[in-house]
């Protein structure tokens, strides 16, 4: 087993789509805050809420995704990353779990949508497959 397939992942779901983001990359995962829209933002940053003091970016990983807007539920996270020395809160449906992966294949080509170039690569756990987001990526590198 190389090093990559004994890392650690964050296994979380927007709508139908499982993904994963690798644990190192996260700062913390909280509950749903009220966020303070900002006027005139792209439709995925969702405003900004105050952690501890900090101001913070809270984007939809739905829309980056190119997904619709849902209405929050009770399991509604904000999982906070590091990205480019800030921080920035990515919302999703659920958290699932902590988990690594047997096997990690190359991320596939061709889903038409121009998501290829989001996935580190496809996680493997017995028979389920997991896409691997690249936060830089998504985030805008």
């Amino acid at each position: 087993m190389s090093s990559l397939q004994k890392e650690q992942y964050i296994e979380l779901s927007v709508g139908a789509e499982t993904c994963a983001i690798r644990i190192e990359e996260i700062h913390e995962i909280i509950k749903m805050l009220s966020i303070t829209d900002i006027p005139f933002s792209r439709p995925e940053i969702k405003g900004v809420v105050n952690l501890r003091g900090k101001v913070v970016c809270v984007m939809s990983l739905r829309n980056l995704l190119g997904m619709p807007d849902e209405p929050d539920t009770r399991a509604t996270r904000i999982i906070v990353v590091r990205h480019q020395d800030e921080y920035i809160g990515l919302i999703v449906d659920r958290v699932n779990k902590v988990t690594t992966y047997s096997e990690i294949h190359p991320p596939t080509e061709g889903y038409g949508r121009n998501r290829e170039g989001f996935f580190h690569g496809v996680g493997q756990q017995e028979d389920k497959l997991v896409g691997i987001l690249k936060l830089d990526e998504i985030l805008g590198g």
